[in-house]
């Protein structure tokens, strides 16, 4: 191991964009789909593995909806929370922020509550056993109605106060953010931070739309926003992060190498870049691994790892004194660490 891939490994980090669902390793998704009495079209984990090829981001999304099925009963929702913040635990993720989407679930007859006993059961746990904290930030589908979020707010209605904020993904291009402005405002009158995927596969107008007219906190991917410099401008000034996933942007074919990754150029222009692992398993990596061949591919500096980490809790949708105790964590390490 470099001594510059030691210090990404042991600096104290956050990461803000990683879904639940997709963060379910081969094995334990076979394990899964048995204890639910469920086949799959995959005998063994290598071969499951071996399907983490995509050409797209709707490549990648049909297999990821088909893993969703192996999710049915509280336990399961529990036990991958679980594995992905031990496995933050032992990444020096000290805070995380995770996506779940539930309209994959409660089509098929799982119930809200077990979904949310689940994942908030293995965040308490998290808490206590592996001083990890975390928020969940309730993710509703672009594909479907905005009417069909808006049911979905009020679904998780009575979790209010264990909510971290309101994302959406799904296929983006053929959903802008606009076909979704009432329900995004409705997400601000009842106090929700919001985010949106936006500029992963679709146009730097998303973007400006996800800024301009559905006012989010942080925009998840942003890298078509370069396309267009008056928005990198808006981003810039208004400081709204960027949640970046360099090795989903590799394995979905949005860029054709990591070198040509636009996170040195976002660092550059000012822009409030984050690194995060999207959907760990499917991409190759969790977040140290994102940090650390971006790092490699760009040739980024010790300063810029430190500024992409002290982003990661700027960025949270967490307190003013939670972030100053972190960053603080942050400074003592970097201190106590000249030598990398």
């Amino acid at each position: 191991m470099t001594d510059r891939a030691q210090f990404i490994r042991h600096i104290p980090k956050a990461e803000l964009h990683m879904h639940l669902e997709g963060s379910i390793e081969p094995q334990m998704m076979l394990g899964l789909a048995k204890r639910n009495g469920l086949d799959l079209r995959w005998q063994t984990a290598d071969a499951l593995r071996s399907a983490y090829e995509f050409s797209s981001l709707q490549d990648f999304l049909n297999l990821y909806f088909e893993g969703c099925k192996v999710l049915v009963q509280q336990q399961d929702f529990h036990d991958i929370t679980r594995a992905y913040l031990h496995r933050c635990a032992t990444d020096n993720v000290l805070h995380a922020e995770i996506f779940i989407g539930p309209q994959s679930f409660t089509e098929r007859g799982v119930t809200i509550e077990s979904l949310m006993a689940g994942v908030l059961g293995a965040m308490d746990d998290a808490r206590r056993e592996d001083d990890v904290s975390s928020g969940l930030l309730i993710s509703a589908h672009r594909h479907r109605t905005q009417a069909d979020a808006l049911a979905l707010l009020d679904s998780i209605a009575p979790w209010q106060d264990r909510i971290a904020g309101i994302g959406m993904g799904g296929p983006e291009v053929g959903n802008p953010p606009s076909k979704f402005i009432d329900f995004f405002a409705e997400c601000k009158r009842r106090g929700f931070k919001t985010t949106i995927h936006a500029g992963e596969e679709g146009p730097a107008a998303y973007v400006r739309e996800a800024v301009e007219l559905l006012n989010v906190d942080r925009i998840d991917h942003g890298n078509s926003a370069l396309d267009d410099p008056s928005l990198v401008e808006l981003l810039r000034v208004r400081a709204i992060p960027l949640t970046v996933c360099p090795l989903s942007n590799l394995r979905l074919k949005g860029v054709s190498s990591l070198a040509q990754h636009p996170l040195r150029e976002m660092l550059q222009k000012g822009l409030f870049a984050t690194v995060n692992s999207d959907d760990p398993p499917y991409f190759g990596g969790y977040v140290n691994e994102n940090m650390i061949e971006v790092q490699r591919s760009l040739d980024l500096t010790r300063d810029d790892i430190v500024t992409l980490a002290k982003n990661s809790f700027r960025a949270a949708f967490i307190d003013e004194p939670e972030k100053t105790r972190y960053l603080s964590r942050i400074d003592a390490y970097v201190e106590q660490n000249p030598q990398f």
